[in-house]
Order: C-alpha cells, then structure tokens, then sequence
C-alpha cells in the first residue's frame, strides 16, 4: 500500500499510538490529520509533524463531531485510535465514568464514521482502522467501562467489513495489548509485554499495509486472548491474576 500522497485523519492523536502512527504515516509521505479535544496540544503538533493540520474535536458531542468533519472534508483513510480508560472493578462501579469511556470509545466511533462511511461506500474508495484492544476479547477484573466498550468497536468492525468487503472501502481492526502512556500507568498490577507507543505503531502501520482484517499484538500474549473462548472461564481468570 502506497501511503504518498494519502490523507488520513487520526482520531486520538494528542498522544500515546496515535501521535506515534501520526509521525509513521507523516514519514511515509502520507497527509496527516490530527484530531483530539485539546486544541493547544494540536497547535503543538502542527509544528512537530510536517505537514500536520490539526482539528479539534470531542468525538462525545455531536455538534462537535459534526464541525470537525465539515473542515476535514474528503479523506483517503480513518483511524479511529480513541481509548479512555480508568481502572474500574464492579465493587467501585461509577455510573458516570463508566458511561465517559463508553461515549468516548465507542459512541464516538459510531458519531464520526456515520459522516465518512457513506460517502467511501459512494466512491468504492477508502481505507479504516479501528483501534480496539486484547482486553476487547474476554472480560477482565477492573475493566468496567474500557473493555466492553473495545469489544463493541471490535464487533463494529466486523459489521463494518461485512458490508464493504467487496466494495473497495478497506476495513481493519488491530488489537494491541498493553501501551506505555499515562492511561496505563494508571495500573498498579504487572503488565506483560508493555509496548512503548512507537513500537505498537509500528505494528499498526505493518497491518494497514497487509491485507488482513484483524491483527492482536504483542505475540504470544495476544494468542492468549485470541484462544480465550476456548479456555474454561475460571482457568483464564486465574491466568490473568484474578
């Protein structure tokens, strides 16, 4: 896959992944836009990234969401890297929290792609990426809010190729374990095969260019989650220290 010359608009870009994809998808001559809530870390960005334009958006507003895609216009490609999270067991459930990561992760997707989708499927054109997680196959301790919320963009992207399959609009999801950043350094537990944020983009600029669907990573603790629904419930608990 030829990057050059391709516009592609990151959602989550301030930081973590989608900042390092950003610099990767700059690098390889490709057109980046960045969007995120923080218009004055954008401005930043611009200076850093050659060629950057950013816009601000909260993917959780409507009204937001709805400007944002009025001032992208057309683009060759999406990726959708959103992921909020607090640590949260069912013991310490807060309602409204809980509802923010799920705006945020997977409300937010559903407000933006139903701008760009339509008009990829139009063309026969197009290229997204929806960032989901490992923790988005099995249910986790202390990830109320954050890994329901994955799997729901996970199924989205199943939808999604479903219909486009064979319509030229490209749709990919990749699944990446755990992400040095401040969201994880939220955990006070051992995070197996922690990647920094360059090498898990990395990872994701290699799957965009392959032809796959879906790719989990870091191996082998992804074959892990990817196996879990064949293992007995209580066995991958006790393997994930619960």
């Amino acid at each position: 896959m030829n990057l050059h010359g391709k516009t592609y608009w990151i959602i989550g870009a301030s930081e973590g992944l989608g900042l390092a994809l950003a610099r990767l998808l700059s690098a390889e001559g490709a057109q980046v836009i960045l969007s995120a809530r923080n218009s004055e870390r954008l401005q930043e960005m611009e200076k850093e990234i050659d060629g950057a334009r950013g816009v601000a958006m909260d993917v959780t507003d409507g009204e937001s969401v709805a400007q944002a895609v009025e001032q992208v216009g057309e683009v060759d490609g999406i990726v959708y890297s959103v992921g909020l999270y607090d640590p949260m067991p069912a013991q310490d459930w807060d309602a409204e929290r809980a509802l923010s990561i799920a705006e945020a992760n997977y409300m937010g997707a559903l407000r933006v792609l139903g701008h760009i989708v339509p008009g990829m499927a139009r063309r026969k054109d197009g290229h997204i990426v929806l960032v989901g997680s490992l923790a988005g196959f099995s249910g986790l301790p202390g990830a109320i809010g954050y890994a329901s919320s994955k799997a729901a963009l996970m199924h989205l992207a199943e939808d999604m190729y479903a219909d486009l399959h064979r319509s030229g609009v490209r749709v990919q999801r990749v699944n990446p374990g755990f992400i040095r950043t401040r969201l994880t350094a939220k955990n006070d537990f051992t995070m197996p095969q922690i990647m920094e944020p360059e090498g898990a983009a990395r990872h994701v600029l290699r799957a965009m260019r392959s032809g796959r669907f879906s790719t989990s990573f870091p191996k082998p603790f992804a074959l892990l989650f990817m196996g879990s629904k064949f293992l007995p419930r209580r066995l991958f608990l006790r393997l994930m220290g619960a």
